[in-house]
């Protein structure tokens, strides 16, 4: 068994391409060999800021000796079938077997020398690798991610025959880049000569010697061990940044910490604005003092050399651009200070949100409305959190924000407080975006809560209002995103909040908007809604959630209207099922992220559930339930008894009506489970009336033994009409018992 050896260096590939390069040599490699018939023990990538490498230990040196019989057309076939098995066999008519009437072809191949298939694999890698972005050099054709300077090629310690053509040249051929077995080191540090590499142990440590760390780990924990070394050394402490420690790593081969002063004038300003400051501009690590908030007036830049002078030189520098910087940062904070939330507001007007969804100053009423709405739901102040929904996009106009847009809601908290708002105001401005991914924390005051999930709603309600829905891996408006945010903070904050219910305020404050704004339609999917013809007031529903009145003027007369006719009216009969379709499946994510089971959220949802806390809980409680021998066996028996009813059903409808207990030689086990069951309805709905699903389980778990002695002891298809059809209507009680809980068909198992 031998080694392969690949490395393709390049000028400089951009940090956030090179693990992704990395993964795709490294998928495209191993699916080539394996189509070919090689095996091995390791295959392992590197990216780099000047390379790609692949090594694969344990290649065998040729393919397999290929012996296998191939099922072709029957006899009978037409000859074109018959001319298509010969062609992809390469054999002739008279070679072929027969056997039962059907063709068949003995094919052998002998085996290729595994140097061939690596030449075709590193053609094919090169040709048809997807880059985000890629270009050509010179005047060939040939694309890349950045220009290719060379190639090794070594499969046992022997250059590979391979040559990478560049594609033609005008007026002349084309230029190739032939395989050898030499590399370069680092640019500046590096031995100034390409050196000869013999196999990977020899490559790497030649690299090593040349001030190149190959591996990215490595490289990261070069950072950040000599980041943390640096710091301790003038006794402070490194910001730790993930996100930017896999930047840097990718920006040097040879990572070097270094300790920068700062002007300690610029603390003033927001630590967030001094971090990202730092991070978007200059890739430098925030620095902090032990045991003190806040930062320390430092910050440690991670040079790609190692200088005589120990970064000094260099870290004067980096801290004169650091101070254009922050001058330039501190200038929007002081004259964002002049303006405030009432200018801003005003120049919301004028940016549009989306062309049919309005002004951001009208995607900030209707978030307003609905936050005022949800507000109680959560113990949170209606009218304050009005106000600070009002107040939440604001910044969005500041000179800050539009310098450093990931610091939106971070600066309106800032700006708030500086204002004289409550705290509460000012940490719900801050937060109300959160949480913006799976590991962001998710706010659980009740006005952030509030805020949050009115801004989560309207984006959702909005863009599948207009159509503009998630479609495979495109979500330009990070709607998968929004939903699963309303989730986690439904169920961090215990938010008894129907689904279908927000959804309809969110058509119903769309519908509003266009009003206001003179729109004379909102169209959704093929159907079209003349807003002109729609009156809109508000009221309080049952469960204290304001809804609205959507009347049509020309059919109805002014009043309160039910949600049916709110959906029919403002489009709710497409967007609603679609967009509680779009939760159910972020909530099975979120759970099987969690180790639940899909098929358990399926059955819980297909009840028509909307409540978020509820349908988790039931989940919860199923998965326990199933979990246990009572309910694998339940689940079974219930199978086995809608499996029955279906196919009675496909004969015409199932006997209705009552139970009789008192037939003439009524089987005892069928007496005893018509009893478990009426029992077990009444422990039902008692359950789910408290939302004890626990108990409802409980309950269910009492039918697993009478259903066992029922299907062993009875049987249902009696030739006698009467026991048969008291013996379906038994088994229909059952399902619909167990239904109340959830759809058992729905379940796996």
């Amino acid at each position: 068994m031998s080694q392969l050896l690949i490395e393709i260096f390049s000028e400089e590939i951009p940090a956030r391409m090179q693990q992704g390069g990395a993964r795709d040599l490294e998928r495209m490699a191993s699916d080539a060999f394996k189509k070919a018939g090689l095996t091995w023990e390791s295959l392992t990538t590197y990216g780099g800021p000047r390379r790609l490498t692949l090594v694969v230990e344990g290649l065998p040196a040729a393919t397999p000796d290929l012996n296998e019989e191939l099922k072709g057309p029957k006899t009978s076939a037409p000859a074109q079938a018959l001319e298509g098995f010969l062609r992809k066999t390469g054999l002739t008519q008279d070679q072929l077997v027969e056997r039962d009437g059907v063709y068949y072809a003995q094919v052998s191949q002998k085996g290729r020398a595994t140097t061939e298939v690596v030449a075709e694999t590193l053609d094919h890698i090169f040709h048809t690798m997807s880059w985000p972005k890629s270009q050509r050099w010179g005047s060939g054709s040939f694309r890349w991610v950045r220009p290719i300077h060379r190639i090794i090629a070594l499969f046992d310690g022997a250059v590979i025959p391979y040559a990478l053509d560049l594609g033609s040249t005008i007026g002349g051929e084309g230029k190739k880049i032939v395989a050898s077995n030499v590399t370069e080191g680092h640019r500046f540090m590096g031995a100034g000569q390409p050196f000869e590499v013999t196999d990977f142990a020899d490559y790497r440590t030649k690299l090593e010697r040349n001030f190149v760390v190959l591996s990215f780990e490595d490289r990261k924990a070069k950072v950040l061990d000599g980041a943390k070394a640096v710091c301790a050394a003038k006794g402070l402490e490194l910001v730790d940044d993930i996100g930017l420690l896999d930047e840097v790593a990718g920006l040097a081969e040879w990572p070097t910490p270094i300790l920068g002063d700062m002007d300690p004038q610029f603390l003033a300003l927001p630590p967030e604005v001094v971090r990202l400051s730092m991070k978007v501009h200059q890739k430098y690590f925030a620095v902090s003092q032990p045991g003190a908030e806040g930062l320390a007036p430092h910050y440690v830049v991670v040079a790609n050399v190692e200088a005589a002078d120990r970064g000094k030189a260099l870290a004067a520098g980096n801290t004169k651009v650091l101070s254009a910087r922050l001058n330039d940062a501190r200038f929007f904070w002081e004259e964002d200070q002049k303006v405030g939330f009432d200018k801003w507001n005003e120049k919301l007007s004028g940016v549009t949100f989306h062309a049919k969804l309005g002004t951001m100053a009208e995607r900030v009423e209707r978030i307003a409305k609905l936050a005022a709405e949800i507000a109680p739901l959560v113990g949170a102040d209606a009218a304050e959190a009005e106000k600070a929904a009002r107040l939440s996009k604001a910044d969005l106009a500041s000179g800050m924000v539009g310098e450093f847009p990931e610091l939106q809601g971070i600066m309106g908290g800032y700006y708030a407080r500086l204002a004289g708002q409550p705290d509460a105001i000012a940490d719900a401005i801050r937060d109300h975006y959160k949480p913006q991914g799976p590991s962001d924390s998710v706010p659980t005051a009740p006005l952030t809560v509030a805020i949050a999930l009115a801004d989560k709603i309207d984006t959702l309600v909005g863009f599948f209002a207009i159509d503009e829905k998630p479609t495979g891996s495109k979500d330009p408006y990070a709607l998968r995103r929004a939903a699963l945010g309303t989730i986690r903070l439904v169920e961090a904050s215990d938010v008894r909040m129907p689904l279908m219910t927000a959804i309809l305020n969110g058509l119903a404050a769309i519908a509003v908007g266009a009003q206001k704004s003179g729109f004379t339609h909102i169209q959704e999917g093929e159907k079209i809604f003349d807003v002109n013809k729609i009156d809109i007031k508000p009221f309080v529903s049952k469960d204290r959630f304001i809804l609205y009145g959507i009347l049509d003027k020309e059919t109805a007369e002014l009043g309160s209207v039910s949600i049916e006719d709110q959906r029919e009216y403002l489009g709710g009969e497409i967007v609603v099922p679609s967009l509680l379709a779009f939760f159910a499946d972020r909530l099975t994510v979120l759970l099987r992220d969690q180790g639940q089971r899909h098929d358990l959220v399926a059955a819980v949802f297909a009840l028509g559930d909307d409540d978020l806390v509820r349908i988790v809980s039931r989940v919860e409680a199923l998965s326990g339930f199933l979990a246990t021998d009572d309910g694998a066996n339940l689940l079974a028996g219930y199978k086995r008894a809608s499996n029955i009813l279906k196919a009675e059903e496909k004969k015409g409808a199932l006997p209705s009506g009552e139970v009789s207990t008192s037939m003439a030689n009524q089987p005892t086990e069928e007496v005893a489970l018509a009893n478990a069951t009426a029992t077990a309805d009444a422990a039902v709905n008692m359950a789910l009336e408290t939302e004890d699903f626990a108990a409802a389980m409980t309950a269910l778990a009492a039918l697993r033994a009478p259903v066992d002695a029922f299907f062993n002891g009875v049987m249902v298809n009696s030739d006698v009409a009467e026991e048969r059809d008291n013996r379906l209507k038994l088994l229909v009680q059952v399902r619909e018992v167990m239904g109340r809980v959830a759809d058992f068909g729905q379940i796996a198992g």
